[in-house]
């Protein structure tokens, strides 16, 4: 078999695992059948900005990776934490406080990828940190109005003073994270930590690869933060072109597919006149309709695109906040974000074992949230 035929069958036989990719192409495409649109209205859906700014990201991380920082900083991380609960809780604490500031997208980027190199050098289990990480996310960036897409489009839209923002969506985020912890206490083993000495030491890095990775990343945040994504898309894929082109070969580009295909098969199905003569029914001035009717359509389209949905139609828009934010636990495609979590882990049932964890997680927080949010109003 030749070369060619070798990287034909690689894809094909990738593509094959690649279900959740063939199933919003098969959505996107049986809905442009039935309910053919304008092409503008498909480039709207694709978010093609947000596209952007994930390839971006996806290469300033894959030069980290690459020049050996991230294991050299986990090797540094586990050779002074002994317990696996407490690397667990240090791990989660960690991402869920730089979601507050770098986005729930950007903290992914830089923990998983740490999280899977103190696996590999330990028996830290890196599948149930990924999903802990997935879920401390969630509960970090609800706090923050930049702290993930739907908060910055309900702060924008409702010109909400940021720190009014933040104490409405306090006693939510708490709730979340104290059970994340609890989770991470409970679920992780008692273990120590057994490092691997010959995976510790001596890991070499390339200090000019981890500058310019590094400084890409901060440019890549700020483009993204002043609307100018593709841009900054384009000014790290050439330097990366030239200097680190393996990176460019490593990305994830079944992750950029994947994406692609669910913004535009959740966005087309939001916008069926069925879903919207569905919503018309629906009392959005009783609290309890509104908190379920954005948690259920977060499970159903995600919870950007119920974000955008529900926007109008309720007149609590902090109580859709709340809503939303807890739809983003459950299943997958609740929050974009575990979906990012579970790729740059690469580990194999990842996705069956998040369901079996993060559904009884919303089952657990959504009441919880919901009666601190009332008591507290």
């Amino acid at each position: 078999m030749s070369t060619e035929d070798v990287a034909s069958y690689d894809w094909r036989s990738r593509l094959k695992r690649e279900w959740l990719l063939l199933l919003f192409v098969a959505l996107t495409m049986m809905l442009a059948c039935i309910d053919p649109q304008p092409f503008a209205r498909y480039e709207r859906w694709l978010q093609l900005p947000t596209l952007c700014g994930l390839l971006g990201l996806l290469i300033a991380i894959q030069g980290i990776r690459d020049s050996g920082l991230i294991q050299r900083i986990a090797g540094m991380t586990v050779a002074r934490v002994h317990s696996l609960r407490a690397v667990g809780l240090l791990m989660v604490s960690m991402t869920a406080v730089l979601s507050i500031v770098l986005t729930n997208d950007v903290s992914l980027f830089l923990m998983v990828p740490l999280t899977v190199a103190i696996g590999g050098m330990s028996n830290l289990p890196v599948l149930r940190m990924a999903i802990l990480e997935a879920l401390a996310v969630n509960a970090g960036s609800t706090l923050s109005p930049i702290g993930n897409p739907q908060n910055l489009l309900i702060w924008q839209h409702g010109q909400i003073p940021f720190l009014q923002f933040v104490g409405h969506m306090l006693p939510a985020s708490a709730v979340m994270f104290v059970l994340v912890a609890l989770l991470t206490w409970f679920w992780l083993p008692k273990d120590k930590v057994e490092l691997q000495a010959e995976r510790l030491d001596g890991h070499p890095i390339s200090v000019s690869l981890a500058i310019l990775s590094i400084v890409s990343l901060a440019m890549m945040v700020l483009m993204m933060e002043r609307g100018h994504a593709p841009l900054g898309a384009l000014l790290l894929v050439v330097p990366f072109a030239l200097f680190s082109w393996r990176s460019l070969k490593h990305i994830d580009w079944f992750l950029m597919a994947t994406f692609a295909a669910i913004f535009l098969g959740l966005g087309h199905f939001a916008a069926l006149p069925a879903v919207e003569h569905a919503l018309d029914k629906i009392d959005f001035n009783q609290p309890l309709a509104l908190y379920l009717s954005g948690i259920v359509s977060s499970q159903l389209i995600s919870n950007v695109p119920a974000t955008v949905l529900l926007l109008d139609r309720g007149p609590d828009i902090m109580a859709l906040a709340v809503a939303v934010n807890v739809g983003g636990f459950g299943v997958v495609i609740g929050s974009l974000a575990n979906l990012i979590a579970l790729r740059l882990a690469k580990q194999p049932h990842g996705m069956r074992l998040f369901h079996e964890v993060s559904i009884p997680f919303l089952l657990i927080c959504a009441p919880l949230v919901y009666i601190a949010m009332r008591l507290l109003s």
